[in-house]
Formats: structure tokens, sequence, C-alpha cells
């Protein structure tokens, strides 16, 4: 019975590369035609943005969820604002960048805090490679977890280590009022807030609000 129902059932595909070409290529990003197979087995085509500096097995880059603790303060948040010409505006992001050739993912992550903002910290946890914006690029970051303490001497004036044509100033925002920092300042500057930083805001408030609340089904 069971060997019968297995011999009706359709064969199972799996979506497949088949094919990619290089349509435009840049110093940092290539664009291309990617060629795959549906699951109905159907040929179809793909526009994909890749980094040219893309790595086999590894992930891009690393984005920092870095808090500050300091005696008699709230805790904040760390983050940056800098002009994206992609966006055409400023954005508000998780200090972050890419990793450099045999550095860790743990060491990246140090690195770019002390560059963008002077911070030095801690690190109490990492993800696993996570993507970025998948329908578009392959594209992957490490988050990692980074504890500042900014009653360390070394924390108390942190100074910038940027490179040339970096513009980045640093903002700090109180965990226990992130979302609502981040709505206010939409309203108020032509910013746009990246999405892991709007996330990692609603998951705080999820958590610090809804435990509290009971739900209301509609019947």
């Amino acid at each position: 019975m069971d060997k019968a129902a297995s011999c009706d059932s359709p064969p199972v595909r799996k979506e497949m590369i088949l094919k990619e070409e290089v349509m435009v290529e840049g110093k940092w990003a290539k664009l291309a035609q990617t060629t795959y197979t549906d699951p109905n087995g159907k040929s179809r085509t793909w526009e994909t943005v890749k980094r040219t500096t893309k790595k086999t097995g590894a992930a891009d880059g690393v984005a920092v969820i870095a808090v500050l603790k300091r005696t008699l303060h709230y805790d904040c948040l760390i983050l940056v604002k800098q002009f994206r010409p992609p966006m055409g505006c400023y954005c508000l992001e998780l200090p972050a960048g890419l990793i450099d050739d045999g550095e860790s993912e743990r060491d990246a992550a140090l690195r770019e805090l002390v560059e963008e903002t002077g911070y030095h910290g801690e690190v109490s946890g990492v993800s696993p490679a996570v993507c970025l914006d998948p329908g578009l690029t392959n594209c992957t970051t490490h988050l990692v977890y980074v504890t500042v303490n900014g009653d360390d001497s070394v924390n108390i004036r942190p100074k910038q280590q940027l490179s040339d044509g970096e513009f980045v100033e640093v903002v700090l925002i109180p965990v226990n009022e992130l979302l609502k920092k981040l709505d206010e300042m939409v309203q108020k500057e032509d910013v746009v807030v990246d999405a892991r930083v709007y996330v990692y805001a609603l998951g705080l408030t999820d958590a610090i609000l809804k435990p509290a609340q009971l739900p209301v089904l509609k019947a």
C-alpha cells in the first residue's frame, strides 16, 4: 500500500543554479544574471547583485549590537548615522563592516566598533551567518553582541578611527525607549532606520511589554 502510494507520488524536484553570467562588474560589486530551475523543473532567470570580495563559505561582514553600560545611566545602544549614496539620505545603523582576510568575526566586530565609534568592548555572543536581502544579493553577515563598559577610562572620551572618506556620527539611544526614539527620529529628520535596528527595537518592546498584556482574540 505504502509502496504503491509512493510510486504514484510525483518526483521531488529541487531548485538548482544552472549558470551565472556577469553583466556588469565594478570594484566592489557586480550585477549577474542567474539561471536556475524552479520546483517544476522550469528554467528561470534572476538578476543578482554580488560583492566582488565574496569569499566561499564565509560571511561577508559583521554588524555590531553594542550596548553601552555606565553607572547611574540607562543602558544605551550604540548606533551610527551616515549618508548612504544608494539611499540618497542618512541612515541609522549598527556599526558594521567587512571581515578582513584571516580575521575572525569577533575581531572584526571589535575593530569596526573602535573605528566607527571609538568604543572598546567585549564580545558576549555571535550569531550564525545570516542573509541581508536575499531577493537581491547573496551578502551575509554575523550579528555580534558586544558589551561596552562606559566607566572604563578608555571609553570616557572615545575617539573614532575613521578612514579617509568616512563620515560617521555616533548616536546613543537608551535601550528602554529605543523604539520610541527611532520613531521620533524618522518623523523629525531625513533619516531611514536600518531594518536590523528596527527589528531589534521591536523585539525589545515585545519582550518588555507583551508578557504583561493579555491577548484579545476576535471571536
